[in-house]
Formats: C-alpha cells, sequence, structure tokens
C-alpha cells in the first residue's frame, strides 16, 4: 500500500494574542478593583463628614443652620473636610467646646490644630531662637515652649529676670489671644539645691512655675480656669545629666499648649446628674 505523505504542520503566527488576552484580563480586574477601593473610601468620607458634623450640632458647638452638607459626588475631599473641620473650631469656639464636652460627661477627644500657634510663636521668639535660650516644637502632648533656665532665671532663683520679662510678655500676648488651656511645668537637672530659700529641687521647679503662672494671672489677664502649675524637677529631662552644658538644657520651664481638649478638663468633673466623673487620659 501506498503511504500517505505528512503535511508539513502549520505554524501559528497569532499564538501571542493568548498571553495579550490575559494581560488585558488582569489589567481590567486591577482597574475594577482601584474603582471599588475608591467607591468605598469616598463612603467611608461620607460617614465621616456626617459624624464630625452630626456630633457638633448635637454639643451645639455649631448652629445646625451654618453645617455643611456631607461629602458626595462632585463635593470636596475628604482631606478638605478635616482641614475644614479643624478651621471651624476658631478661638471664639474652643471655650464653647470645652463646656459641651464638660456636659458631654468628657466623652469626646477633639484634636486642636496647633501649627499656626507654633509658627506665631516662633516668629515672636526668633531671637530667643537663635541664642538657644528657647525652642517651640511639637510633641506628643501638644505644643510645647521651653525657657532655658539660661535667659530667664538666676541659678537657684524663681524670679524671671528682667531681660526676660519681653520675651513673656510675647508669649502671653499670643496666648491670651486664643481660648487655650496652658499648663506650665518646672523641671531641673539632678544637682541636689538646698539654699535659704528652697530645699529641694521638687520646691525649685514648682516655684518657678507658679511664678509665670501668677504673671499669666495678675499682669495679662489670664483665666486661673485655663492655666495649671507642675513642678516635676529633675524626673523628666530632654536629656542626660552628663555634662554642664545637658545640664542646661535640662533646666527649664516647659509652657504646654495640649493639643487634645479631653486632656485639659480637670481630672474631676459633674455631670449633668451632678455625679463626679474623672477624665478621660491625655496618652
Amino acid at each position: 500500500m501506498r503511504r500517505k505523505r505528512k503535511q508539513p504542520e502549520h505554524v501559528n503566527h497569532e499564538r501571542w494574542l493568548v498571553s495579550y488576552a490575559d494581560f488585558i484580563t488582569l489589567l481590567f480586574a486591577l482597574f475594577v478593583v482601584m474603582f471599588a477601593t475608591a467607591r468605598l473610601d469616598r463612603k467611608k468620607a461620607v460617614k465621616l463628614s456626617a459624624a464630625i458634623q452630626g456630633a457638633f450640632q448635637h454639643m451645639g458647638v455649631f448652629d445646625s443652620s451654618a453645617a455643611h452638607a456631607p461629602i458626595g459626588a462632585g463635593s470636596q475631599s475628604s482631606l478638605d473636610a478635616m482641614k475644614e473641620a479643624e478651621k471651624r473650631i476658631s478661638e471664639s469656639d474652643l471655650a464653647r467646646v470645652q463646656e459641651a464636652l464638660k456636659s458631654a460627661g468628657n466623652d469626646a477627644v477633639i484634636n486642636l490644630p496647633v501649627t499656626e500657634l507654633q509658627k506665631e510663636l516662633e516668629k515672636e521668639l526668633a531671637p530667643e531662637i537663635q541664642r538657644r535660650e528657647a525652642t517651640v516644637k511639637v510633641g506628643r502632648e501638644g505644643l510645647v515652649i521651653s525657657l532655658r533656665e539660661i535667659g530667664f532665671f538666676d541659678s537657684g532663683s524663681a524670679k524671671l529676670r528682667p531681660g526676660a520679662e519681653a520675651a513673656l510678655h510675647r508669649i502671653a500676648t499670643v496666648l491670651a489671644s486664643q481660648q487655650y488651656h496652658v499648663r506650665i511645668e518646672g523641671h531641673t537637672d539632678n544637682v541636689p539645691i538646698h539654699n535659704s530659700q528652697f530645699g529641694s529641687n521638687w520646691e525649685l521647679s514648682t516655684a518657678r512655675a507658679t511664678e509665670i503662672v501668677k504673671m499669666f494671672i495678675t499682669n495679662y489677664g489670664f483665666d486661673p480656669s485655663r492655666l495649671e502649675a507642675a513642678g516635676y524637677a529633675e524626673y523628666h529631662p530632654v536629656t542626660q545629666n552628663s555634662s554642664p552644658e545637658t545640664r542646661a538644657m535640662n533646666r527649664r520651664v516647659d509652657i504646654v499648649v495640649p493639643s487634645r481638649i479631653s486632656s485639659l478638663l480637670p481630672s474631676s468633673v459633674t455631670n449633668s446628674k451632678g455625679e463626679p466623673e474623672k477624665a478621660i487620659p491625655s496618652n
């Protein structure tokens, strides 16, 4: 029998279409996931905006007539909304916010924008910052204005130097125009002190803090309920007490502007039923 001749196999030059189709399918799936994620973020932003708006209206901080619509299609982004919410907590509103927190049993925590305050104080204290007598920074608890002993107090004394009153005047002028609460903290190094005025670093640090509180009240008209004083002696250093330079950095008075409203409330407040309640820790 005569054998059939094998026909040469046909070479397929379009096999690349299979890989191309797989690639297009994966690319389509990627865009579907990205679109779904974007829609989900928008829903979260709408809920966040509505929650902020409803909370402030419930506490009576802002009038319902002045409320903004929630974030939706064609409106501002969630980042813009958060900036707007911070901006609306202005100086004139802070006292009302605190009263609302007291009446609400201290259930809420509101973060205050202190970056603008930092810039203003850095401008006012530019000479002292340049001479390394003061620093202004934002930390975990809020804005910290650190006044070093070398520029503001004589060694072992709680009386403010006459030349330092101008700097304190500038600080007090900026803070007095706001409605923030202020905590004054006295700090020392680890060298024991014993003179005719003070028997320990505890007494010196507390006396320095109290001196500035007294000046804020008597000279600049601060509401005493907005002020706190604390003395920490050598137990909250900013660096090790290993040299004269580092010990000088630890001898300071810190003026702290907390960035959380709940941390500004007293440790015990009274709720609407007249029962004492404890404030939420600020950590």
